[in-house]
């Protein structure tokens, strides 16, 4: 079962003999969608080249697209990326959780040239997940994992939504039930002692920046590529969307939040953290409504409002 193009895409609990069968798959040379708390990832083993390839055939994901290596611990990190005080102190605070870190690549690191896309640095964090921590410690080793979607398509926060983009071009999704944050990880770039936001996401920008005690810049949209999520085109569904939307004509389905209810709220008090957790999970609704088009409320900008925002234009950049 470790062909890309397998016939059959198997559903499995992700529950201990789903997780000795993904650890055996992967450690194969066989790629397998697991649950993160951020979104479901499309995992292989990163010093593996041809699973890696794997992946990239089965998302179509362009190569010049870097990925993320999911490890353990910082020990295993260590393997692979250099840690400055910066890093170190920020990996501390936040991993295990949704934070991703560029770093300089480790001389000898044992991945894969296709996970860092030739670049010489690497892009790491370690999950909060149960599932993916056990996948991880029963490999022994880093695993690349981008979201589990066709490439530029929208982020799966469920099995569900895995199966319906992927279906027949993978050979295994564990099924933990619905992701926790509902947006990818954070990514922060640290060079030459110094932190910049390449993607916004489930830590608000302000939060790391409590922790470094300075303004955190961001990348821009016409930066090249050097971290998972920076193309404009990205996170898109099939239909149109239009932003910023208090109303809706009949033909949109409506994405309501605070106060605009929408066909579906993304949060009718106005709790980003909830609206942050449904964003996927309704924009797939939306997408298999029979709508011809989806409309989404206007959505605040602060805390995690900024990386809502910053899917959202992403998405409507797609569509």
């Amino acid at each position: 079962m470790t062909d890309s193009t397998a016939e059959i895409t198997y559903l499995h609990p992700a529950d201990p003999n789903g997780v000795a069968e993904a650890i055996a798959l992967i450690a194969a040379g066989g790629i397998a969608a697991l649950p993160t708390e951020t979104v479901y990832g499309l995992a292989a083993d990163a010093a593996n080249g041809e699973a890696v390839a794997r992946i990239y055939a089965a998302k179509g994901r362009p190569g010049f697209n870097p990925l993320i290596v999911h490890v353990a611990d910082r020990a295993m990190a260590g393997r692979y990326a250099l840690f400055d005080p910066l890093a170190d102190r920020l990996a501390s605070r936040f991993w295990p959780g949704p934070l991703t870190l560029v770093l300089p690549l480790m001389p000898d690191a044992p991945v894969s040239s296709l996970v860092t896309a030739g670049l010489p640095s690497i892009a790491i964090r370690i999950p909060a997940h149960p599932v993916m921590q056990a996948v991880i410690r029963g490999l022994g080793r880093g695993i690349a994992a981008p979201s589990a979607n066709a490439s530029g398509r929208l982020s799966p926060t469920r099995a569900a939504h895995v199966l319906e983009s992927l279906n027949g071009r993978i050979p295994l999704i564990l099924d933990a039930g619905p992701t926790s944050a509902g947006l990818e990880s954070s990514i922060v770039a640290i060079a030459n002692g110094q932190a910049r936001l390449l993607r916004q996401g489930a830590i608000a920008r302000e939060t790391l920046e409590a922790e470094l005690g300075t303004p955190l810049p961001v990348a821009a949209d016409a930066e090249p590529v050097a971290a998972p999520g920076m193309l404009l085109n990205h996170y898109a569904p099939r239909l149109p969307i239009r932003l910023n939307a208090r109303t809706a004509t009949p033909h949109e389905f409506h994405i309501g939040f605070g106060p605009v209810p929408g066909d579906e709220s993304l949060s009718s008090g106005g709790n980003l953290p909830e609206a942050a957790a449904r964003l996927f999970d309704l924009l797939h609704k939306a997408d298999a409504s029979g709508r011809a088009a989806i409309a989404v409320a206007p959505v605040p900008s602060d805390g995690l409002g900024a990386a809502i925002n910053d899917r959202l234009k992403r998405a409507a950049a797609g569509g």
